[in-house]
């Protein structure tokens, strides 16, 4: 597979998110062997990126991928995050305070059976805590060789700018798709100004972009899509319609949906390393073959032509959290 910078950090410029084994989404947490073959399969195939975080389950993704690394941690990336500690009454919890960092880093060292974390992120911004206080503990982790490279998850350029002048940032991983282009117009060029690569997290739109999703029944009750407004009445009525013309182009380029999405995200730099996430060997490999899919440029433009996404991307609670 070919090979993008985060950085300094050198990864396969397709990674692997591993929320979904966990959490989240339909039919998680049901078959956790298949989870585990598929994260060994993802190695095979040259995925050096493995995405967690403490609150995937919560605490289980990380112990999961823990198992799963046992004998093979010497060949990937492990990133995952801290701060968002949990949505008590369903509103999040964020805790970035240094004394607290330094809990937190122990005990996903001690989840991920290892010794350090690749790529150690702030979850979400945690506006009662000054970002050059958490970043200075960050950076104290990393002279102690518990972290080796430090990022943000949906932090806006003004934290981004700040947290840089404390200690490098390496990656700031945000939503991008088809479908979430919030960050081609500020965030994308302040990234490359300062030498930060980025993490796209849901490249497939949650599955929308897949072309397998027909309505909102084909989701359980503790499917998270079922409390987000793109997959809700007429948002998701426009959104497969949307799919749909996604699924054409892909017809004529000779690929799948998905892989025509991440295809797409390829072609927005070599500094952007999407994170599929899937719990399946059989999607795993759907996923991976994107990195071989060439667009052209009549392809390209006819993707970027596609009307907007109907619907935020998160409920109102969580975007509360994203900054911009």
């Amino acid at each position: 597979m070919k090979q993008a910078d985060l950085g300094t950090l050198r990864v396969s410029r397709i990674g692997m998110g591993c929320m979904g084994m966990s959490d989240a989404y339909t039919g998680a947490n049901s078959d956790e062997g298949e989870s585990i073959r598929t994260i060994h399969r993802a190695i095979e195939l040259g995925v050096t990126l493995i995405d967690t975080a403490e609150i995937y389950g919560p605490f289980t993704n990380e112990e999961l991928v823990g198992r799963a690394l046992r004998g093979r941690r010497d060949k990937v990336m492990v990133a995952t995050k801290f701060g968002l500690w949990s949505y008590a009454d369903g509103v999040p919890q964020l805790n970035s305070r240094p004394e607290n960092v330094r809990l937190a880093v122990e005990a996903s060292l001690r989840r991920l059976q290892t010794d350090h974390i690749d790529l150690y992120y702030q979850h979400r911004v945690d506006r009662n805590t000054p970002i050059e206080d958490t970043v200075g503990v960050l950076a104290e982790l990393v002279a102690e060789g518990k972290v080796r490279h430090i990022g943000l998850s949906e932090a806006g350029v003004a934290t981004i700018r700040r947290a840089h002048t404390v200690h490098p940032i390496s990656a700031v991983q945000s939503e991008y798709s088809l479908w979430t282009r919030d960050p081609e117009d500020q965030l994308l060029p302040v990234l490359r100004e300062l030498g930060i690569g980025f993490v796209a997290y849901s490249p497939l739109g949650r599955g929308l972009l897949t072309g397998t999703i027909r309505s909102a029944s084909d989701f359980a009750d503790n499917d998270v899509r079922t409390k987000n407004p793109r997959f809700m009445g007429e948002n998701l009525d426009h959104n497969l319609r949307l799919a749909e013309q996604v699924h054409g182009i892909a017809n004529e380029v000779g690929a799948t949906p998905a892989q025509v999405a991440i295809a797409w995200l390829l072609t927005r730099g070599h500094d952007i390393v999407p994170i599929p996430g899937t719990k399946r060997v059989s999607r795993l490999e759907e996923n991976v073959a994107a990195d071989g899919v060439q667009l052209s440029a009549s392809q390209v433009e006819a993707l970027e032509s596609l009307p907007p996404v109907a619907g935020e991307h998160h409920d109102e609670a969580s975007m509360r959290l994203i900054e911009r």
